[in-house]
């Protein structure tokens, strides 16, 4: 993922001033920093969820939501924006999940109908993305009968089933019970592991020092610092990460 010189306005608050950020194969990010930094608006414009105002964003080579004509960017049509989402999972606060279809029907549901899969195909790579999640025994269960940390952790299922070429996380964690926000960590920890591309938004700093390649401070929408995660809890630099750390630590 390639973002250069992000720019985002609504109305007139500038919520991103210029954000650039690259991303690279197998590599996991945490962005963190105060409320109202930019984050969340970061991570729905990689997606297009949030059109930008400037700059441009790639992600596998393409750029989102736009297209270039005569060396502008266009806004691209809604068939080539869907079809490019399909190559980024996005796990959100809430899980978004169907209520009426069972967790492995909720995994199931884009493959076939978006990617075209076969239900022969779609049904066991379902099941395993549930069992790897440690859903195996829930495929026939109802979001309403699952725990928060459960639905969560079928929503993940449900954004790898598409292969994504990366995973946006926006604080996945932060609508949970402080007891189950533990299970969906360790999800995360082991896709990290296996080289999933990930952004994740997130206040989870257990999580930012133990899986992440960067971490990277926001501030009034413009990225102040990156660096390792022994870096940034052990010496960071900037004056309003110091302050920042010091207040969640």
């Amino acid at each position: 993922m390639q973002a250069e010189d992000v720019h985002k306005r609504f109305g007139r608050l500038e919520v991103l001033k210029g954000v650039s950020l690259t991303v690279t194969k197998g590599e996991t990010v945490c962005i963190i920093g105060p409320s109202g930094s930019g984050k969340t608006t970061f991570i729905r414009c990689v997606n297009h969820l949030e059109k930008i105002d400037s700059g441009r964003i790639q992600v596998n080579g393409h750029l989102i939501g736009y297209r270039e004509n005569n060396g502008k960017l266009v806004e691209d049509n809604e068939r080539n924006i869907a079809r490019q989402r399909t190559e980024i999972g996005m796990v959100f606060q809430r899980f978004n999940l169907f209520p009426h279809k069972t967790a492995l029907e909720n995994v199931v549901e884009a493959p076939i109908k978006v990617l075209g899969r076969p239900k022969d195909q779609a049904i066991p790579h379902g099941k395993a993305l549930l069992e790897r999640v440690g859903l195996g025994d829930k495929l026939d269960t109802y979001p309403g009968k699952l725990s928060g940390g459960q639905q969560q952790r079928v929503a993940i299922a449900r954004s790898l089933a598409m292969g994504p070429a990366l995973m946006l996380f926006d604080e996945p964690t932060s609508a949970l019970d402080p007891e189950v926000t533990g299970e969906v960590l360790s999800v995360m920890e082991e896709l990290a592991a296996a080289g999933i591309t990930m952004i994740v938004v997130t206040h989870e700093m257990g999580f930012a020092r133990k899986a992440a390649n960067r971490v990277v401070m926001m501030d009034d929408g413009l990225i102040i610092e990156e660096g390792t995660p022994q870096h940034f809890f052990d010496e960071p630099a900037h004056e309003r990460t110091k302050q920042f750390l010091s207040k969640i630590l």
